[in-house]
């Protein structure tokens, strides 16, 4: 039976995801699975079917090692040499389980590597969590409550702000600052512009007060903390 293409699936589809690897049960067993998430997914049999494909429309590979003549970590590697593909995520999922495998392969650039035999429903969370991250780097409102930048939540209504599925708790002061800077991406703020939005009713505030809360949002934000630039002379903002 021919496997579709992506002429043949449905053009609105957001999210496509290449399956690539020599055994076809398993193929098809991801694919199955994963289009019951909602994706559109088509497979490929070997590195060099997958490399003849249009690796451009999809947004995300998952990929095996041990395959004919070029194996999933040459075609990463021809991938990320690509600039047109470099930023498409690759997980790779395969037997080659040892410690210098799964160096060599995030070494590689790849976004996750899962050794065999795995689970569906741990690929499945694996994809989505790769999905998520690789989502484009500017912060966007979902609606007037909510802020939402890669896995960094901001939901102004119940004053929470969520970092990868988890809460972090922030004083009034941060969450005001942090929001701010995310509702205003690309935009610098000074001390006193700062002081007049965050603390209007404080008779006598220091500059210094707004560094040490930019210093605690940065440290409390993890991996997303980089993302609150400083220019020098200027101030603070959000970076784009």
């Amino acid at each position: 039976m021919a496997r579709p293409t992506i002429s043949q699936k449905e053009a609105t589809c957001d999210t496509r995801i290449l399956v690539v690897d020599d055994e076809d049960t398993l193929c098809d067993t991801l694919r199955f699975n994963l289009e019951l998430e909602g994706y559109c997914v088509d497979t490929a049999y070997s590195a060099e079917e997958a490399l003849a494909m249009d690796l451009s429309s999809y947004s995300l590979i998952l990929l095996d090692v041990m395959m004919g003549e070029i194996s999933g970590f040459q075609m990463a590697r021809i991938i990320k040499k690509n600039p047109a593909l470099a930023d498409i995520p690759v997980i790779f999922c395969t037997a080659k389980d040892t410690e210098d495998d799964m160096v060599d392969g995030l070494n590689l650039g790849a976004d996750d590597y899962i050794a065999k035999p795995y689970s569906i429903r741990n690929i499945i969370a694996r994809v989505k969590s790769v999905l998520r991250r690789s989502q484009p780097r500017h912060a966007h409102p979902t609606s007037s409550d909510r802020i939402v930048f890669e896995g960094l939540t901001v939901d102004k209504s119940l004053k929470r702000c969520m970092v990868d599925d988890t809460e972090v708790k922030l004083p009034r002061k941060e969450f005001e600052m942090l929001c701010l800077m995310l509702e205003n991406p690309g935009k610098i703020f000074s001390r006193e512009d700062f002081l007049k939005r965050i603390w209007p009713e404080e008779i006598i505030v220091v500059d210094r007060v707004v560094d040490v809360n930019i210093t605690r949002l940065r440290s409390k934000l993890g991996r997303y903390g980089k993302m609150i630039v400083t220019r020098s002379g200027y101030g603070y903002g959000w970076q784009t």
